[in-house]
């Protein structure tokens, strides 16, 4: 009898050990927001994916899952890679999509996409949340990890929808 519940006892203290715990870390969703008129063909923060962002898109969905720390500290940063697509609307008029010519017509295109990475601050927040990825103008990059959300008062980048590739914005 004490053969089985000596083992009992060790897995049930060990379980509400781990329990008892706070983790550093936490599940975050990944959204990302394109002020661009340049398509964001896919992209990473912190190794984590993010969805496809036409331009100007985004906001509409999110993608699992990314971590953050639990609390901020400072110098707390996030390193975002990403493929862009500066002709989104080339395909207009190329061949039926799956055919010789459609291939070799996307082949010339995607030589043009150009890939990306830069190490950027996540600001102060209060309460981890959602990892929020801002493509902006002349390829700059903000990311934020707190609760709030875009176009709320309190939020940090609350960007234009629309900005025009010349404008760099002053950041």
């Amino acid at each position: 009898m004490i053969n089985r519940v000596l083992p009992c006892l060790l897995a049930i203290s060990l379980l509400s050990g781990c329990m008892s715990r706070e983790s550093e870390m936490l599940g975050a969703p990944v959204e990302g927001y394109n002020h661009t008129s340049v398509a964001i063909n896919r992209f990473t923060v912190n190794g984590a994916g993010g969805p496809n962002l036409g331009p100007y898109g985004g906001g509409g969905g999110q993608v699992c899952c990314g971590s953050v720390p639990r609390y901020w500290r400072p110098g707390l940063r996030a390193i975002v890679e990403w493929e862009k697509d500066p002709n989104p609307g080339a395909s207009v008029g190329w061949p039926p999509h799956g055919t010789d010519g459609w291939r070799e017509a996307y082949k010339k295109h995607a030589a043009n996409y150009t890939h990306h990475r830069v190490v950027v601050e996540i600001p102060q927040y209060q309460e981890a949340g959602t990892l929020k990825v801002h493509f902006l103008p002349c390829d700059q990059v903000r990311v934020s990890a707190d609760n709030i959300f875009y176009g709320i008062p309190g939020y940090p980048y609350n960007f234009p929808r629309k900005m025009e590739d010349t404008e760099c914005p002053a950041l």
